[in-house]
């Protein structure tokens, strides 16, 4: 067989036919160096640096490690990461529950009380520069060998059209049948029933209302098991009461119960740095999307629900004004849907998703119109049966409309993953999908991040199903959209898969967190950890002798308003990009956009201006970024755009 030496090897002999000439210019000496001794001293080089970029481990306290979830960039430059109860069932027991603060800047970290389990919620920007987080973990999944009870939904009815009814956790249900007893999970509030009264004949009918709720049996085993429909009287109640409050349930037996959903949302402010309730959801969601609208409203799909199933297309929409919820048009989605606002107010779906729902139902990618409820099919994408744990983002400029999907992998516990890159251009007549270049490997749980220079830097994942076979995939590679090549970068030192995340720093550096695979070695013999190490990725373009900056500037502007900022860069500034600072969770982030600025370069002074399109420039903080003729991109300048 031929040997064929890896990436690694290939990057680390670059510059070293002669190693002579290498020892020659004072390098140490190389007699008796292993590959990785001489590896470790490459990878510092100023020369490799500029190559490939450079990583580094953060140096995170130990009080402050935590299951990284979810992170999202906020307007003050640090960087929220929220574990709930971190995929670990005995937090969720102790009610233990995590977010810690994070500055770059001055590498500081605070704890920060978080209310609610947060683990797999939904979050999103919003107009003011708070971050929306909603949803999350009622309740954790058991598998079938695991369910020792028998349970699963109750509708609990009120015909009294007077009165709504609360009914605590710990309720107890008794079937009218056969005397066999239920306990409901969680509190809930029955509405009162809907009285009408028909105006011509005066005749008054009353419609009961109804919640759902979860119940468990009362004794373990099958002895608790109920098969057939049945009615159920509440314990405690008497007279009227009795008769106008009542449970109805199908089957409640010892099936696998998945995880479910909470209703319950906060803003997090990052000035006060704490979450603040808002009224809940509708419907209960657990791994849910949710994306910023063009008027700043934001739309929530999908997720599991108060019963650990897929939610059947109840959309709703957030307004921050009022901080309220209103179911909006239907359309089913698997979770965690990778959803993109485009021109024309309309939502591309990129196919892309995490996890739960059925292999022949919401998969297809396309183009949806809120307001008419059209959804238009987007073909052409080769592997469309793997494109759970894909990435996908908004190409830069945004202006361009282009989607790109990488990797991804077969539904569930599959082991089918995919190489596979598309690019869509939603600005053709007909959107299809096109193919890219090829991964390295086949991939899931890829992380991608937009870079100032409009490149796509993309990092880690796994070949199988949350790193099975010891498949971390501990590689790094950048996109480059006018080429349609990627480009080796520096290889990280930590495999991310399942539950890892990526976002772009507002200095230009890329944070890199979690992961959580399902083994700890490559037989699959031992309990997978989390990953609690922090990574921070260089680019290339960080280790140039020069950069561009810009002086202070204004902190707002009005979309199709200009902004001046001073630089003594002026004639060397090539593009100019407002960028939308990151929420990423599960390889999703439905935030990332790179808009190109109008630029009109003065003595000593950029003046920039903002594109007017609403669907372009949804409402919120961004980051004004520049570059010069190389691409090297100044730190970040913060502005709210309204």
């Amino acid at each position: 067989m031929t040997y064929r030496p890896s990436r690694r090897l290939r990057k680390i002999a670059i510059g070293s036919t002669a190693v002579s000439v290498l020892a020659g210019m004072n390098a140490p000496a190389l007699y008796g160096w292993t590959t990785s001794t001489y590896h470790d001293y490459k990878i510092e080089q100023p020369e490799y640096k500029a190559a490939y970029g450079h990583w580094e481990q953060l140096d995170v306290p130990r009080k402050y490690r935590i299951n990284a979830i979810h992170a999202a960039l906020l307007h003050t430059g640090k960087v929220l990461l929220i574990a709930g109860s971190g995929n670990d069932e005995t937090n969720f027991g102790a009610k233990s529950f995590k977010s810690v603060l994070w500055d770059p800047v001055k590498n500081t970290f605070k704890e920060i009380d978080t209310p609610k389990d947060m683990f797999c919620a939904g979050h999103t920007q919003l107009p003011d520069g708070r971050l929306l987080v909603a949803g999350g973990t009622a309740r954790y999944e058991k598998l079938k060998e695991a369910v020792d009870r028998a349970g699963g939904a109750m509708l609990i009815k009120n015909e009294n059209p007077d009165a709504p009814r609360t009914f605590p956790q710990g309720t107890v249900f008794v079937n009218n049948e056969n005397g066999r007893t239920f306990r409901s999970e969680f509190p809930v509030t029955v509405p009162r029933a809907k009285k009408t009264t028909d105006r011509r004949t005066g005749k008054v009918t009353v419609t009961a209302s109804e919640v759902r709720v979860f119940v468990q049996s009362l004794v373990k085993g099958e002895a608790g098991i109920v098969n057939t429909a049945a009615q159920y009287g509440i314990r405690g109640l008497e007279g009227r009461d009795r008769d106008n409050l009542y449970g109805l349930a199908t089957k409640l037996g010892l099936d696998k119960k998945d995880f479910q959903g909470i209703k319950e949302a906060y803003e997090f402010d990052p000035v006060v740095e704490r979450y603040i309730p808002v009224d809940p959801m509708n419907e209960a969601r657990w791994y849910p999307t949710l994306v910023t609208l063009a008027d700043g409203r934001v739309l929530s799909v999908s997720g599991l629900d108060d019963i650990g199933q897929v939610v059947p297309g109840k959309n709703e929409i957030y307004d921050p004004r009022t901080r309220t919820w209103s179911y909006t048009t239907t359309r089913y989605f698997p979770t965690y849907p990778a959803l993109f606002l485009m021109q024309g107010e309309k939502i591309f779906y990129s196919g892309a998703n995490a996890g739960y729902g059925p292999a022949d139902q919401g998969r297809v990618p396309g183009l949806w119109d809120l307001r008419t409820n059209r959804f238009t099919p987007v073909a052409g994408l080769r592997d469309p049966g793997d494109l759970e744990t894909a990435a996908s983002v908004l190409l830069a400029p945004a202006q361009d409309q282009k989607v790109m999907v990488l990797g991804g992998g077969g539904v569930g516990e599959s082991r089918s993953s995919t190489a596979r890159t598309a690019v869509v251009d939603l600005n053709a007549v007909r959107p299809a999908y096109t193919d890219g270049p090829d991964l390295p490997e086949p991939t899931r749980y890829l992380n991608s991040v937009l870079l100032p220079d409009d490149t796509v830097f993309t990092t880690g994942g796994s070949r199988d199903y949350r790193g099975r076979g010891g498949s971390d995939i501990l590689t790094a590679q950048i996109y480059d959209p006018v080429r349609n090549v990627f480009k080796d970068a520096a290889d990280p030192a930590v495999g991310r898969d399942y539950h890892a995340e990526a976002l772009l720093l507002p200095d230009g550096r890329v944070a890199v967190f979690g992961s959580n695979p399902l083994y700890g070695d490559a037989a699959d013999t031992t309990p997978g950890f989390f990953e609690q190490r922090v990574e921070i990725y260089t680019p290339p373009y960080l280790h140039r002798d020069s950069k561009p900056s810009l002086g202070e500037g204004p902190r707002s502007v009005e979309r199709g308003g200009s902004m001046t900022f001073p630089t003594r860069y002026a004639d060397h500034i090539d593009t100019a990009r407002l960028i939308r600072p990151s929420a990423v969770t599960h390889a999703t982030d439905t935030e990332q956009r790179s808009i190109a600025l109008d630029i009109a370069r003065g003595k000593g002074s950029v003046r920039l201006t903002v594109p007017q399109d609403p669907s372009l420039v949804p409402p919120g903080w961004y980051m004004v970024v520049v570059t010069d003729e190389e691409g090297t991109p100044s730190a970040a300048r913060w502005v709210k755009v309204s």
